[in-house]
C-alpha cells in the first residue's frame, strides 16, 4: 500500500478559503476517518487527494511522489462514493470489471480479479444481476469491489454508508473494516458520524470549517480532546459543557464533563441537581437535571436506576474526568 503525506495544502474558490493549509500523514496501511459537520471542507478534502478538485497551495505526496499534476487513474487510488455511481445496464462482474477494461486488462485478468474481490465480499451469486435488482448493501459491495479489483494504493470513501438504514450500517461498518483489516489497506474515509469513525478508524482527524481541529485514536480525542469543539463533536451524548462562575472555580473559562463521568454522592460539597426528565434504555438510564449553579446537565447511569421525576440528587465529576478550556475553547 502507500503512505498518503499532505503538506500545507489549501482549497479556495474565487475568495472563499475552504480549506486552511492542512497538514496531514496517513501511515501504510492505516484507516484514517476524517469528521465533522456538514460544510467543514472533509469531502472537499478527500476529492483533491483523489484529484477531483484543483489544488489551489500546498502538496499531496502519495509514497513520496507529488501527484498534485496527475489525473485521478495515475494517481492510483480507488474511491468509493455515497451514491454507488454503478452503471445500471451493466451486471455486477460488468461494473467491477470496467475499469481494468478501460486501462486494457485481459479478459482473463479482468476475470480472475473480478472473481477474487466477489469472493472477498460474497457477491458470486449475484455476478450476473444489474444493480436494479440489488439491495443497498450488496451496491454497495459492488462499488466496494470495484475499487479492490484494481489494487490501488489507496483506498478513498466518501460517506459510503449515508444511504443506508441504521442496521444495515452497523453491519456494513463491520465489514469495511474486517476487509480494510485483510487488505492491509491505506484508508481515508470520510463521515459525517462521529460513531461511525469511533468504531472503525485507527485515527480520527476532526475538521471545522477548514481547519484540521486535531487528529489521534478514538480514545485519545474520546478523553483528552484538543479543544471544546473537538469535545462537542465526539461523544454521544454530547459532553455537558459548563461556563460563568462555576468554570471560574475551577480556573478555567468552561468546564466540561462527559455524561457517564459523574459518580451518585452524599458529599455536601457535591452539585445539588433537580431530575426533570429520564429516559430509561435498559441498559442505561439518561437523566436530564438542572442546577441552580450548573444549569441544565445530562447524566448517564446504570440501567438499573429507577429515577423519580422532581427528586434531589447530588453528583460529581469522576476523579480525572473534568475538562478545563481557556477563554479561546483551547484545553488546559
Amino acid at each position: 500500500m502507500a503512505v498518503v503525506r499532505i503538506e500545507n495544502l489549501k482549497k479556495r474558490f474565487g475568495v472563499l478559503d475552504v480549506i486552511h493549509g492542512v497538514d496531514l500523514e496517513v501511515g501504510d496501511g492505516e484507516f484514517l476517518a476524517l469528521v465533522g459537520p456538514s460544510g467543514c471542507g472533509k469531502s472537499t478534502f478527500l476529492r483533491m487527494i483523489a484529484g477531483l478538485e484543483e489544488v489551489s497551495e500546498g502538496d499531496i505526496l502519495i509514497d513520496g511522489l507529488r501527484v498534485n499534476d496527475l489525473s485521478p487513474r495515475e494517481r492510483d487510488i480507488a474511491m468509493v462514493f455515497q451514491n454507488y455511481a454503478l452503471y445500471p445496464h451493466m451486471t455486477v462482474a460488468e461494473n467491477m470489471g470496467f475499469a481494468l477494461k478501460l486501462a486494457g486488462h485481459s479478459a482473463s485478468d479482468i476475470g480472475a480479479r473480478v472473481a477474487k474481490a466477489s469472493e472477498i465480499l460474497g457477491l458470486g451469486p449475484y455476478l450476473q444481476r444489474k444493480p436494479a435488482a440489488l439491495s443497498g448493501g450488496q451496491r454497495q459491495r459492488v462499488a466496494m469491489g470495484r475499487a479492490i479489483v484494481r489494487d490501488p494504493k489507496v483506498f478513498l470513501f466518501d460517506e459510503p454508508l449515508s444511504n443506508l438504514d441504521a442496521k444495515l450500517r452497523v453491519q456494513m461498518r463491520a465489514e469495511i473494516r474486517d476487509l480494510q483489516k485483510r487488505l492491509k489497506a491505506t484508508t481515508i474515509y470520510v463521515t459525517h458520524d462521529q460513531v461511525e469513525a469511533m468504531t472503525m478508524a485507527d485515527r480520527i482527524a476532526v475538521f471545522n470549517k477548514g481547519v484540521l481541529e486535531q487528529v489521534g485514536t478514538p480514545l485519545q480525542l474520546y478523553h483528552r480532546p484538543a479543544n471544546l469543539f473537538v469535545a462537542a463533536f465526539i461523544g454521544s451524548p454530547q459532553m455537558n459543557l459548563i461556563s460563568g462562575d462555576a468554570a471560574l472555580a475551577y480556573g478555567a473559562t468552561t468546564i466540561g464533563v462527559r455524561p457517564e463521568h459523574f459518580v451518585f454522592t452524599q458529599d455536601s460539597e457535591a452539585w445539588s441537581c433537580t431530575v426533570v426528565d429520564a429516559e430509561c434504555l435498559g441498559s442505561d438510564t439518561f437523566l436530564i437535571v438542572m442546577s441552580d449553579r450548573y444549569g441544565k446537565l445530562q447524566v448517564r447511569t446504570s440501567g438499573s436506576y429507577q429515577p423519580t421525576i422532581g427528586e434531589t440528587i447530588r453528583i460529581k465529576p469522576t476523579e480525572g474526568c473534568l475538562h478545563r478550556f481557556d477563554a479561546d475553547g483551547k484545553a488546559l
